[in-house]
C-alpha cells in the first residue's frame, strides 16, 4: 500500500494494493500488522456503515471526551472527506484538509484522535465504512459548524443548493465557541 501525509499531522491517506485480474480484484480492507508499521493503532472498537444520498454533509463530529481516531473508506459512490484539527497546541490548529473517497479509487483516510471530521456526499449515493478507536460516546459527541467562515472548508456544494444536514448539524459551534483538545 501507499501512504500519503496530508497537510495536517497525522492524517494520512492511504491507497491499498489492489490485485486485478480477468475476474475483477482484491484488497485487503484492513490488515492490523501494515496498519500499525505506519503508525495507526492497533486496536479498532466499533465499525460504522453509513448511506447517505447525494448533497447530504455529515459532520463535522468529533467527541471531546473518548476521542476517536477513524479509518475511513467508501465501499459504493463518492464523498468529500474533511479533517479540521481541533488540538489548541498544535500548529495547525483550525486548519483542515479535504480528500475525495470513492468506490472506485478505493482510498481510506486516516484521521487521528483530537480532529473534526465529515463528508458531504458527491454521487447520487454513498456508503461509508469506518472503523473507531473507541466507543460511541453521546454525552462527549461534539459538532463542529460545518460553514464556519473561521475554518473555511471548500465544501465542494453542488451549485445553488444547500446540503442536506441533521438538526445536529446545522446546530453545530463556531470554532471559536467550540469545546476544543486543549492537551
Amino acid at each position: 500500500m501507499k501512504v500519503h501525509q496530508t497537510a495536517l499531522p497525522g492524517v494520512l491517506l492511504i491507497e491499498p494494493q489492489l490485485y486485478v485480474d480477468e475476474r475483477g480484484y482484491f484488497f485487503e480492507l484492513y490488515h492490523e500488522r501494515k496498519y500499525q508499521e505506519i503508525g495507526l493503532p492497533a486496536r479498532f472498537v466499533q465499525d460504522n456503515y453509513s448511506r447517505s444520498r447525494q448533497g447530504t454533509l455529515r459532520g463535522l463530529h468529533y467527541q471531546i471526551r473518548q476521542s476517536q481516531g477513524k479509518l475511513v473508506q467508501v465501499t459504493v459512490g463518492e464523498v468529500f472527506d474533511v479533517a479540521v484539527d481541533l488540538r489548541r497546541f498544535s500548529h495547525t490548529f483550525g486548519k483542515w484538509v479535504g480528500v475525495t473517497l470513492s468506490a472506485e479509487n478505493r482510498h481510506q483516510l486516516w484521521i487521528p484522535p483530537g480532529y473534526a471530521h465529515g463528508f458531504y456526499v458527491l454521487s447520487e449515493w454513498a456508503e461509508v465504512y469506518y472503523k473507531v478507536t473507541d466507543y460511541y460516546a453521546p454525552e462527549w459527541d461534539r459538532t463542529l459548524l460545518w460553514n464556519d467562515p473561521q475554518v473555511g472548508v471548500a465544501w465542494p456544494l453542488r451549485e445553488g443548493q444547500f446540503p442536506l444536514l441533521s438538526a445536529k448539524d446545522a446546530a453545530g459551534k463556531r470554532l471559536a465557541e467550540a469545546e476544543v483538545f486543549e492537551e
